[in-house]
């Protein structure tokens, strides 16, 4: 049986972006980032058979034109280096633009892009290869707290899951269920990113 490493890109950039500003560092490119060298080093000791990148289907908001094209192009990139980074890449749901009036944040009228989707088809993949019994263990690269029934049905089924996770921003709950956490230093992903 094999163990496979899923990551929630999304999330997986929020989260190390936090890390790159926290350390007052620009943010990498993603699509020049060495992906590859921080797994080996993160999980070092641990055998990977396949490692999965999970991200949403960008489209082209009327509103926002340019930067959809530039965020699509980006994408494009991500993926063709991930690819030959020697990852898989699933396109899972979708972004969609949504107009947010906050005053108390000062937002008046803004147009925000929310990822919709892709943790659900983490939660599937997970159950599935488990039940077909594809893979024994998930290594889990997600903070999002809805993948808690997942990782619960993933156990009760006879699979293993390890939550990845940030040191400086861990999902104690998910890390709590999974019973078994690796935690991406900060400086390891600042190490990374291409100079």
């Amino acid at each position: 049986m094999e163990t496979i490493l899923l990551i929630d890109f999304e999330n997986f950039r929020k989260n190390a972006e936090n890390v790159f500003f926290a350390a007052h560092v620009p943010k990498p490119i993603w699509y020049t980032y060495d992906f590859r060298g921080l797994f080996q080093k993160v999980l070092n000791g641990t055998h990977v058979d396949a490692t999965i990148f999970y991200y949403a289907r960008v489209t082209e908001h009327a509103a926002t034109a340019k930067k959809s094209k530039e965020l699509i192009q980006n994408r494009r990139l991500l993926k063709q280096h991930l690819e030959r980074q020697g990852f898989r890449v699933i396109t899972a749901g979708h972004v969609r633009g949504q107009q947010v009036t906050n005053s108390f944040l000062g937002l008046h009228n803004k147009l925000v892009f929310k990822e919709k989707g892709v943790d659900v088809r983490i939660a599937i993949d997970m159950i599935l290869c488990v039940v077909d019994k594809l893979v024994q263990t998930i290594i889990l690269g997600s903070s999002d707290s809805d993948l808690q029934p997942a990782i619960t049905e993933v156990k009760r089924r006879g699979g293993t899951c390890i939550y990845l996770g940030f040191e400086s921003n861990s999902n104690k709950g998910i890390a709590y269920n999974c019973g078994r956490a690796i935690l991406i230093r900060d400086s390891e992903i600042l190490d990374f990113a291409q100079k």
